[in-house]
């Protein structure tokens, strides 16, 4: 169901001299350095960046005019220049992937340049004290973007196991949690490993059920120039109900079985647990 040891694919295992399986997803990006590998960690969190400021999320964002957005606990999209912004950025928005709950075709849009550059200022980060450059501005929204499409495909792993009762859950609302450590998070960081340097919760309308995910954000190296990823995901249905407590269940025991039936000589790995110990 997923690479992260909590998702449903964790009962895959890296075998001798093959390449790791994409998995829910804590399979670990290319190492390939970019010029912004230095920049990206010092930005105010704006899902996932960095926990250096407790984030509002904006991925995806809505479209509404309202003063603040319930879906996403965010004020209307700004698509003006900051006053002393350096230079200009576009207003241009992607469409994502991740359908709308609520409505019967509509994506979720993800945030502009200038709505991502007008958010950070909104936290409390100032472009002068970094070294920042057009382009930087284009990288990051390309890996906040990514990280978006890459943890719905992880969830509609974990959904997949209630196909029979909805074949097509939509993200309905969600909201950043930086300094929020999931206890999943905690435990791990006692046994020695690092902190996520960001959390989400999304809610998942399941055909009418709203169903509660999380998603921890841990440092995965260097950002892949080809499909922007650098973040290894932890994702997860949360322990609020016995049919998530099931799931969860269910797939730690395959990934036991899968453990156990591995032949001497092969290396099992916890995608999440290497990344961590980095």
């Amino acid at each position: 169901m997923g690479a992260s040891s909590s998702t449903a694919n964790s009962t895959k295992v890296i075998e001798n001299n093959t390449s790791p399986p994409s998995e829910c997803p804590m399979h670990k990006g290319k190492d390939v350095k970019t010029d912004i590998n230095a920049n990206i960690n010092t930005y105010p969190s704006e899902c996932p960046m960095s926990q250096a400021a407790k984030p509002a999320s904006e991925c995806p964002m809505n479209k509404s005019s309202d003063a603040i957005d319930p879906t996403n606990m965010m004020p209307p999209p700004n698509q003006r220049p900051a006053p002393d912004q350096p230079f200009t950025l576009p207003t241009d928005r992607v469409q994502s992937s991740i359908p709308k709950a609520g409505t019967e075709d509509e994506k979720w849009v993800y945030p502009s340049q200038q709505m991502f550059w007008n958010a950070m200022l909104r936290k409390g980060w100032r472009w002068k004290d970094e070294n920042i450059r057009p382009d930087d501005m284009k990288h990051i929204i390309n890996i906040h973007n990514a990280n978006n499409e890459q943890a719905w495909q992880e969830v509609l792993k974990w959904e997949a196991l209630h196909a029979c009762e909805c074949m097509h859950p939509k993200l309905k609302r969600f909201g950043g949690k930086a300094q929020d450590y999931s206890p999943r998070a905690r435990i791990r960081n006692w046994l020695g490993y690092e902190l996520p340097f960001d959390r989400h919760d999304w809610i998942v309308d399941r055909c009418g059920r709203e169903v509660r995910y999380i998603i921890d954000y841990y440092d995965g190296g260097s950002v892949d120039p080809n499909t922007h990823e650098f973040t290894l995901l932890d994702v997860r249905p949360a322990f609020d109900s016995f049919s998530a407590v099931w799931d969860r269940s269910k797939v730690a025991y395959w990934r036991w079985t899968s453990e156990k039936n591995t032949p001497s000589g092969s290396t099992a790995v916890h995608h999440t647990e290497e990344s961590t110990q980095k």
